[in-house]
């Protein structure tokens, strides 16, 4: 299913199983155990470590929200979607969320990719700026760019990138790759078929797409490299080689 329907779902189960509990007058305990454990059950199936943490908490969270919605005006549930609505646009709703590139993540990826020094290494959708931190201490001469599409991440991330990289408010689908040499990526699963298939029209031959975590679907990796944190880092070069088929 469509994320985020799987949540959605998992929420209003959890809901569903609440009420039908209090209509039967189980103890106080019990009514809050078993829709906790259910979202807990459906949030291992969730897939990424943050899809199962928001599908676990979120009826945790929104009963303890209830508990004192009374106490509040009904414009005051708006602040909170409206700060998320910038943070994270609709447009990009079928991309990542705000995932960072951990500290450490990209350690020795200039010695798999080399690059000549003034390199165009490109971020697409660099969020806060911290793999752009990382491609820097790799590529220390690289002509550094971010793109990313919510306001309020462009500002932070030039804020944190003053003076050495170039951060753009764009679509990242949109842009075109065509004169990077190397492209990263923090993605998610759904998403990597469509990099994939751009990164193929796009890339000239030489150049190089770097995902952390998420492999590209249908494309067969250069080579796959072993982060500190226990990730993996997909190295594709263009033209892209097709995965082997299953026997």
């Amino acid at each position: 299913m469509v994320w985020p329907l799987p949540a959605l779902l998992a929420w209003a189960g959890a809901w569903a199983l609440f009420a039908a509990l209090r209509a039967l007058e189980a103890p106080p305990w019990l009514a809050l155990a078993l829709p906790t454990l259910l979202a807990a059950g459906l949030a291992t199936r969730a897939g990424t470590r943050w899809r199962c943490g928001l599908v676990g908490a979120g009826f945790p969270l929104s009963l303890a929200s209830s508990g004192i919605g009374g106490a509040l005006p009904a414009w005051a549930w708006l602040l909170p979607l409206g700060v998320l609505a910038l943070v994270y646009p609709l447009r990009s709703w079928r991309d990542a969320p705000l995932f960072p590139t951990p500290a450490g993540a990209l350690s020795g990826l200039s010695g798999l990719v080399t690059l000549p020094p003034a390199a165009r290494v490109v971020d697409a959708g660099c969020g806060l700026g911290d793999a752009l931190r990382e491609l820097k201490r790799e590529y220390p001469q690289a002509k550094l760019e971010g793109l990313e599409w919510s306001w309020p991440l462009v500002w932070a991330c030039r804020l944190r990138c003053r003076g050495w990289a170039r951060i753009s408010r764009r679509d990242l689908w949109a842009a075109d790759w065509s004169g990077s040499d190397l492209v990263y990526l923090f993605q998610r699963p759904e998403s990597m078929a469509r990099a994939a298939a751009k990164a193929g029209r796009e890339l000239r031959p030489g150049a190089w797409m770097a995902s952390l975590e998420f492999p590209a679907s249908g494309l067969s990796p250069r080579s796959v490299h072993a982060c500190a944190d226990g990730r993996s880092l997909w190295l594709y070069r263009a033209p892209f080689s097709p995965a082997p088929q299953a026997p």
